[in-house]
């Protein structure tokens, strides 16, 4: 048996047991149940990536990682910074490969934070581009950087219907035919409606209602099922979308 067999039937083997763990009502329950309890102690703020804070799941990271490693791409956009760990995390794994560099967008980059990104080792990798990602002109300098790019997206700023929705429409269709589009914080509809007092989002009106409207009405992406199932633990179930055509 050669290696490439051997590998094979390791693969099969694998997309069999996710699959299988994916319709485990039981299992998909339980995972539920730790998000929203240890979302209840902010667990997704409690990591880190060369230093900066991430404020992601472990899980989540490790997709990521996957999808750039698999697609190679020129270009990450992620559309909200904050402290600046997840487009470090991105610059490390382009950095590893070789090749490619992050475009991240924000409302508001805080002093402190753009400091600390711009003075990061893996700062050669990344532009930064402060003001709305829903601004026709920020809009239009995110395409020009684009262009002619292998793209993978991550959107994960304002998580309001409208917001995400509106991101979708411009920014969607720079990713490649092959890559992701990854919405993160598609979980909130799944969340308990009292989790966002204090925030213009909740269930019915948040990223994954956006997901699922935009899917009605573009049908050049698919919703990654299997990645879901892989992870159980994720903050973006119906969020991972790959371009088809």
């Amino acid at each position: 048996m050669t290696d490439n067999t051997i590998n094979k039937a390791f693969e099969a083997e694998c997309q069999a047991e996710i699959a299988r763990q994916g319709d485990d009502q039981k299992l998909t329950g339980l995972a539920r149940d730790f998000f929203n309890e240890s979302a209840r102690h902010k667990y997704s703020y409690h990591f880190s990536w060369m230093g900066r804070p991430i404020i992601q799941l472990p899980q989540d990271m490790m997709a990521m990682q996957e999808i750039i490693w698999q697609v190679k791409p020129d270009l990450v956009i992620e559309c909200g910074i904050a402290h600046g760990g997840s487009i470090i995390y991105y610059a490390s794994l382009l950095e590893l490969q070789g090749h490619g560099e992050v475009l991240g967008i924000d409302l508001d980059i805080r002093p402190h934070n753009r400091e600390a990104i711009e003075s990061h080792p893996m700062s050669k990798r990344i532009k930064m581009i402060e003001g709305s990602s829903i601004d026709p002109a920020i809009a239009a300098q995110v395409r020009a950087a684009a262009e002619g790019k292998k793209v993978i997206l991550v959107l994960d700023s304002n998580h309001t219907h409208d917001h995400v929705l509106e991101e979708l429409r411009l920014y969607a269709p720079l990713v490649s035919v092959g890559s992701y589009c990854v919405v993160m914080d598609t979980v909130v509809e799944d969340m308990p409606a009292d989790f966002f007092p204090d925030r213009p989002w909740g269930p019915g009106d948040n990223p994954k209602t956006a997901v699922w409207k935009y899917l009605e009405e573009n049908k050049h992406f698919e919703i990654d099922q299997q990645m879901q199932n892989k992870l159980l633990l994720t903050v973006a179930p119906d969020g991972y979308l790959r371009r088809v055509r």
